[in-house]
């Protein structure tokens, strides 16, 4: 068993699932045990992910058990899945972080698409508005947003300027983020922006009612190299995490699309930000 061993939710769900297979056929810890050759113990800590399950083992459960083959197969790949997660984790020097590299990805790319839920679009920030969001408690997250917002900036009198495209709910407008002097003059900052000839911002008026991909932000990059897939990019005040899957950028593509169609257009929600800042 390896140090400090701490199950990871997918082991847990494997554990249930070996001990699932064994209540459905009424054996007892001990039974089951001696039928395949393990002590109730070792069968024990596995259901109860209190150490690694092995795949050979999952093999001889199934086995023993008459599970159908495809059912305790897809057992065996989650657990070599799970034992693959665990070695990565283990080998920090190689660890990749999305959150780091972000700003990189944003240099190199050709179309930004993002969609915010309560803040203005990390690129677009003025970093007294950052440092209000942040609450000053989190330096290597806000000097990461300077750097996007850096990276955005660069571009702009690039031959092949970065083109934006933003939408966010109009909630963004009301919520008084720093105090009125701070996020007047961020509203300000974005109606400036959104007169650049490379840049859309769209609001999505309260009075819409929901929408595609409600509550769920995400970024998506293309590149200009066929060779480079787009990316999506999630993050939380946890981590950052890069999407690559072309079916499932595909789906960010399709809800920004409806999200484009659903919002106002241009002019209007540069109305709207007009009139945010006004009643500050």
């Amino acid at each position: 068993m390896p140090k400090d061993f701490r199950a990871t939710a997918l082991e847990r769900a494997i554990g249930r699932q070996l001990a699932g297979w064994r209540n459905e056929r009424e054996l007892s810890l001990t039974e089951a045990g001696q039928r395949v050759g393990f002590s109730s113990a070792k069968l024990s800590m596995m259901e109860n992910a209190v150490q690694p399950s092995a795949a050979v083992d999952i093999m001889a459960l199934g086995y023993v058990y008459k599970v159908p083959t495809p059912e305790w197969q897809a057992v065996v790949l989650q657990t070599q899945y799970a034992e693959h997660v665990r070695t990565r984790a283990l080998n920090n020097a190689a660890r990749f972080d999305p959150a780091a590299d972000f700003a990189n990805l944003v240099f190199e790319s050709t179309l930004l698409r993002v969609f915010t839920t309560d803040l203005v679009p990390a690129v677009f920030q003025l970093a007294g508005y950052t440092h209000a969001a942040l609450q000053d408690d989190d330096p290597v997250r806000t000097a990461r947003l300077a750097m996007a917002r850096e990276a955005w900036s660069t571009r702009l009198t690039d031959k092949d300027p970065l083109v934006v495209q933003a939408v966010f709910p109009e909630a963004v407008l009301r919520q008084v983020v720093g105090g009125p002097r701070v996020m007047k003059a961020q509203l300000l900052h974005l109606m400036e922006v959104s007169e650049q000839p490379t840049v859309s911002v769209q609001v999505v008026p309260r009075g819409a009612g929901a929408y595609p991909a409600m509550g769920s932000p995400f970024t998506l990059l293309s590149f200009p190299h066929r060779q480079h897939n787009d990316v999506a990019y999630l993050e939380t005040f946890i981590k950052g995490e890069y999407v690559e899957d072309p079916g499932l950028t595909e789906q960010c593509a399709q809800r920004f699309a409806s999200l484009r169609e659903l919002a106002l257009g241009e002019g209007e929600s540069l109305e709207l930000i007009a009139e945010a800042a006004a009643e500050l």
